[in-house]
């Protein structure tokens, strides 16, 4: 039983290992560019191995969106509950997708566009993200930060619509993270802000440039 177990062990710490680099090798050269050969040869297994754990590209690559998004969630959401204020969170909300993006290939995310499940998972995703949004706009409103006559709602899907043309027009071929996060997001949320709220996002500004 203990050798069973131990396998299992084993193949799962294989699995996430496989993941991890796929996701890294994706990002980092596009994913029409990866083979399932290259993923195989940097992990030093066999094809074999790698069809039993995954059986396609487009599978590793859904498992892997779907683990980074549920983990930089959490993270978020644990982030939040421990935090003093919304200012605070998107702070953090925007150094970890700074950190997670600043280094990818443009082809990534256009690479991406050919893959309907993983398109799929992400449509789904954007309707919990909105639920979460107005959730993070009221907070806002309560703290003194956020407008309290804006519709959450509709700013949620203002902000779809923003990131839906990013995509679109492939604005991350052209410009930084940091500039779309600058230029986009923040100057966005400037906008319905309180006068408190308005002196926090300066804040920012100055110390993210």
């Amino acid at each position: 039983m203990q050798e069973v177990k131990n396998l299992s062990i084993y193949r799962q710490s294989l699995r996430d290992r496989i993941l991890e680099t796929a996701i890294s090798l994706f990002m980092k050269n596009g994913i029409r560019a990866v083979k399932m050969d290259d993923i195989a040869n940097v992990m030093s297994v066999s094809k074999r191995t790698l069809y039993e754990m995954y059986s396609d590209k487009e599978h590793l690559l859904y498992e892997g969106i779907k683990k980074d998004h549920i983990m930089r969630r959490e993270h978020l959401k644990e982030f939040a509950s421990k935090s003093d204020s919304v200012m605070d969170v998107i702070l953090y909300a925007y150094k970890l997708n700074i950190e997670k993006f600043r280094e990818a290939n443009p082809l990534f995310f256009s690479d991406m566009e050919k893959y309907p499940d993983v398109i799929g998972y992400l449509n789904e995703e954007k309707i919990y993200s909105g639920t979460q949004f107005v959730d993070f706009l009221n907070r806002g409103i309560e703290e003194g930060y956020f407008r309290s006559d804006i519709n959450c709602k509709l700013i949620v899907c203002l902000f779809d619509a923003l990131g839906d043309y990013f995509k679109s027009a492939q604005l991350y071929k052209q410009y930084t993270w940091e500039e779309i996060m600058m230029n986009i997001v923040f100057v966005s949320l400037r906008g319905i802000c309180t006068s408190k709220g308005g002196e926090n996002i300066g804040w920012f500004f100055v110390d993210l440039q």
